[in-house]
């Protein structure tokens, strides 16, 4: 009895030594936090970089969309809806032929970009527009140009 005893003194001792071995020490904790710190770093720092790409191509987009939307709402409501474009905004507005004035549908803020156009283009109830209109929008990761025809298509390009 005595010697199966002493052998789980034995296994009881060795598993004691194995248990201290397991884990990760302070240090490799401590520096393992480091090197995740450097990584997320570099990458914040990469995607704040990618950030005024996202937002030009997003203002593209929403100004496209709108544009899209003027024509149609015209086209559908049977009046007259014109866009008019300042540096950083933009806003709908609808004809009320009773009050024989334009009436503000909504208006919209783009933050990042610089939006140029040369006029404020008009989508009557035919489907066509009248004052074509070239838009630039520009931040400093590009520019791109929408196009507006007389037949209401819309051409988005990027300006190089």
């Amino acid at each position: 009895m005595n010697n199966t005893s002493n052998n789980i003194g034995i296994q009881n001792s060795e598993f004691r030594i194995q248990n201290k071995n397991a884990g990760f020490s302070l240090i490799e904790v401590v520096i393992a936090l480091a090197i995740f710190t450097i990584m997320v770093s570099i990458a914040s720092i990469s995607f704040m970089n990618l950030s005024p790409k996202y937002r030009l191509k997003k203002a593209v987009w929403e100004i496209n969309s709108q544009m899209n939307y003027a024509r149609y709402k015209a086209i559908f409501d049977g009046t007259k809806v014109k866009i008019t474009f300042n540096p950083n905004s933009y806003f709908i507005e609808k004809f009320d032929e009773g009050q024989n004035e334009w009436r503000r549908d909504q208006i919209n803020f783009l933050d990042g970009v610089i939006l140029q156009a040369n006029n404020s283009p008009i989508f009557h109830p035919v489907g066509t527009v009248s004052n074509l209109a070239s838009i630039y929008i520009s931040n400093s990761w590009g520019k791109y140009k929408i196009t507006l025809a007389i037949s209401g298509r819309i051409k988005v390009t990027q300006v190089e």
